[in-house]
Order: structure tokens, then C-alpha cells, then sequence
């Protein structure tokens, strides 16, 4: 059998029920994109069973109503970890529950610790700009005149648990952008951050863009993972996109760092296409675009097209899926692109889950994102993991 996991990131199906506690209370990504956008969306994850996910939280989906018959098992997950992180949120769909959220900074300026930004400085031999939160096209173009004239990086949180540092690819050589992270990484352990991301740019004041240089340095897993626990039994893991990233190449037999959702998809595409290991597979895919370009852009339109483009490949996949192969798409937390603001948002995640040859039928409000871990355990038998309630014996 060949699993494979779709995490369209961001891609929120309605307020968790602590919003409330996160300021989020009122988000829901897919809804509140399909009410800006006329017409009919989305018919591949419509057929599957998308809309009819929404109604279980008593909201139906303009444009991609709910089904009569949907060609998969369709549900949705409440997060139990606390936060609203891609860490949190795909730790927890590979099993790991974490029961203190990551630490997080204050806007400032400044928004580190003092000691941690002068550890800093001297581990790199510079100064450093900005010390606060903020978008980072914004501080790019705020700040990226005086980087390139002093040569010291941009460093820079949001919301989430990060230490992001930004630099020009002609000031400082994409090398020694990831030295400076690996350095930030030691020194924001005991802090307990998320992650260090970084963030590199080129171009000119006044037309600076981010390239695909991107790089997350994930603090280390609290313990073993879904991803640990199929690799240890003989089942080829393969990650794709910034999963490798996100897991610190844990558990992780082969992984592709393709940058983009069209790369992203086209792997996806490739690796359905060859025959599956003998003893299993399980694919595990980010679909970085919808959170990174256009959620935190507050793009409705932009977010709704690279939903689209997600649809149109699914539909590719399908095909692809001998009997008994699975295929899930979910979520690891929302970006609601109507929403207040320009960070994430406490919601629940989508569950569709396609077995070929099944018939599709209700999974219900999953009580954490761990249930497709758990799921997964058994469908591959190995051992039962520590967290989370299987619906395999639905699909």
C-alpha cells in the first residue's frame, strides 16, 4: 500500500473551538474565500467530499456545496496541541501531541531577549537589523537599503514561534545565510522556538523579492514520529517540499526540497507514477504556497487560484491510486486571507480521505489531528501509536 498526505498548508476549514482563546474567533479560510469568489470551485475536492466536511461544522461552502455521494471519507480535526504553527500543526498529523505550545516573542522592538540577540551577534561577527515583528516582504523593503550598505542581516518574529533572518544573496552568500541559522537554531533552543527560518531575497530598493532559498530549521522532536515508526519497520518515508525541513530529515528515507506548490505537485505526480516499495509507502507533502504567498498576503484571489491548481492536480492523482491506495488531504493550521491581521489562525483542519475503490462516508469532527497518524499505523500494521483514535476501519 501507497499513503499519501496532502497537506495544503493553511487551508482552514473553520474557527477551533478555543479561537477565541488565539484572537481567531470568526476565521474560516475555505468559507470565507468561497464567499469572495463567485462561481462554482474546487470540483475534484467537491466530489471528494469537501462541502460536506464544511456542513459538519453547520457551514456549507458557496461553490463547492455539499454531495450526495462523495468518492471519499470527508471529516474535520480539531487541533489538540496548542498553537497554530506549521510545526505544531504537522508534528501533530505525524502523531505528536505537544502539551506546551513553542515560545513566542513580543512585537518589540525589540523582540528578543537581550542575550540572546548579543550571543547573536558575536557567534556571526555582525550587527544586526530590525528586532522585531513583522511581515517579511514588509521589513525587507523597510529595512533592505541598510542591509545592503552595512551588510548585517535582518532578523525579525511574527506571531508564530520564529527567528527568521533575511539577507540579501549578494551580501551574504546563501551558505552563509544557513550557517547563521544553524548558529540561531543552538541559541534558540532553550527558548524553546519553533523554528529558525531563512529568508533570502535579491534585487534592488524598491523591487526586492524572496527567493526559493528558503530553508526551516526545526527545533528537535520531543519524540518519534509516525514518519520514525514507518522507516523503522521497512516502509519507504518520502517527503516532499519543506516536510524534510519541518522534521529535521527524521524518519525521512527520501527527501525532495522542491520548492513551490507546481514543483511540489509535479514530484507528487512522479512519485505516484513509479511502483510503490514493496514492503509500503507513505508520501508526506507541504503545499507551502497557499499560507506563504497568498495567506499571510491577505490574497483571497490568489489563494482561491492555488487551491484550484491543487484541485486540478488531485484530479491527476487519482487515476494513479491502484485499489487500496490512500490518499489524505488536510490542513496544519489556517491563514484566513479575509481575516484581521497577516498571521495564522486557530482552526479546524479539512479531512478528506480517498481509498480507491471505497466508498467515500462521514469520519465525523476528529478530536486531533493525530487521528491520521493513527490511521496510518494501522493500515501499514505496525504498532499502535501513543496518541490519537483510527478511523481505517471507515475508509
Amino acid at each position: 500500500m501507497r499513503a499519501t498526505i496532502l497537506v495544503i498548508d493553511s487551508f482552514g476549514i473553520g474557527e477551533a473551538p478555543d479561537a477565541a482563546a488565539y484572537g481567531d474567533e470568526g476565521s474560516n479560510t475555505a468559507l470565507h474565500i468561497c464567499e469572495r469568489i463567485a462561481g462554482e470551485k474546487w470540483p475534484t475536492m467537491k466530489a471528494l467530499g469537501l462541502g460536506n466536511a464544511s456542513l459538519l461544522l453547520g457551514k456549507g461552502l458557496p461553490g463547492c456545496a455539499a454531495v450526495e455521494h462523495p468518492s471519499a471519507g470527508y471529516g474535520v480535526m480539531v487541533e489538540r496541541s496548542p498553537g497554530k504553527d506549521t510545526t505544531t500543526g504537522h508534528w501533530e498529523l505525524a502523531g505528536i501531541e505537544l502539551l506546551k505550545p513553542f515560545h513566542t516573542f513580543p512585537p518589540g522592538p525589540p523582540s528578543f531577549p537581550a542575550e540572546l540577540i548579543e550571543a547573536f551577534k558575536r557567534a556571526i561577527g555582525r550587527e544586526v537589523l530590525g528586532d522585531r515583528a513583522a511581515s517579511g516582504t514588509v521589513i525587507i523593503e523597510e529595512l533592505g537599503e541598510e542591509h545592503l550598505r552595512t551588510g548585517r542581516p535582518i532578523v525579525y518574529t511574527s506571531s508564530d514561534s520564529v527567528f527568521q533572518i533575511a539577507a540579501h544573496e549578494e551580501v551574504i552568500a546563501l551558505g552563509e545565510l544557513y550557517r547563521m541559522c544553524e548558529i540561531a537554531r543552538k541559541l534558540c533552543d532553550p527558548y524553546q522556538v519553533g523554528r529558525v527560518i531563512a529568508r533570502p531575497f535579491v534585487g534592488k530598493p524598491g523591487s526586492f523579492t524572496r527567493t526559493s532559498g528558503r530553508r526551516d530549521f526545526s527545533i528537535a522532536l520531543p519524540e518519534k514520529s509516525l514518519l520514525d515508526r514507518l522507516a523503522e519497520a521497512g516502509i519507504r518515508t518520502i517527503g516532499v517540499g519543506k516536510i524534510g525541513d519541518i522534521f529535521n530529515e527524521q524518519g525521512i528515507l527520501e527527501s525532495h526540497h522542491d520548492k513551490g506548490n507546481p514543483a511540489c505537485l509535479e514530484r507528487t505526480i512522479e512519485l505516484l507514477r513509479r511502483p510503490s516499495s514493496p514492503r509500503g509507502e507513505l508520501v508526506f507533502v507541504n503545499l507551502v504556497d497557499t499560507d506563504m504567498v497568498y495567506g499571510h498576503r491577505r490574497d483571497v484571489a490568489g489563494y482561491f487560484e492555488a487551491v484550484s491548481a491543487v484541485d486540478a492536480t488531485v484530479a491527476r492523482m487519482l487515476p494513479l491510486l491502484p485499489e487500496g491506495d490512500l490518499l489524505i488531504i488536510s490542513a496544519d493550521h489556517g491563514c484566513d486571507p479575509t481575516f484581521r491581521g497577516s498571521d495564522h489562525t486557530r482552526e479546524h483542519a479539512p479531512l478528506l480521505a480517498f481509498r480507491s475503490g471505497r466508498p467515500g462516508r462521514s469520519l465525523g469532527v476528529r478530536q486531533g489531528f493525530f487521528d491520521v497518524a493513527q490511521t496510518l499505523a494501522e493500515l501499514f500494521e505496525i504498532d499502535r501509536l501513543p496518541h490519537g483514535s483510527s478511523f481505517a476501519g471507515l475508509l
